[in-house]
């Protein structure tokens, strides 16, 4: 087995964006009784950015993402009244909208729990991650 020369690696620097238990109203669900109303969805984001240098105290915005990128992308952009079978179609839906966003979007993790399937307060949901192509 080759091991790769440390010396020759660019390691870059990167930041990761992140918004954590984001309760949003989403019509989603196969079954009937899910299918008419919107269910609430704890959703979480976390967002690799490229990134080479230091940030300094008058760095600009332009140098990172708006945090409000990431929420928007959980919550205004899921249109009101679309109906998405999967919660794994609202994960891509988010994972879209932020590589849309901004291409120093590297790397996109989404994770969606269900609230209305909890019984004891146990999460059950999923986790989709995606690099950028």
């Amino acid at each position: 087995m080759v091991q790769p020369q440390m010396q020759s690696m660019s390691m870059d620097d990167m930041l990761v964006l992140e918004i954590d238990d984001l309760e949003v109203d989403v019509l989603t669900g196969i079954y009937s009784e899910e299918t008419h109303l919107p269910q609430p969805l704890r959703i979480s984001v976390r967002a690799l950015l490229a990134h080479a240098g230091h940030y300094e105290p008058d760095s600009p915005l332009g140098l990172s993402k708006n945090y409000m990128d990431l929420k928007h992308a959980a919550t205004t952009a899921i249109t009101r009244g679309q109906h998405f079978t999967l919660i794994e179609a609202v994960a891509d839906h988010i994972i879209d909208t932020i590589f849309l966003q901004d291409r120093k979007a590297l790397h996109v993790t989404v994770k969606i729990v269900k609230l209305a399937l909890s019984e004891r307060g146990e999460k059950i949901g999923i986790t989709l991650s995606r690099w950028r192509k």
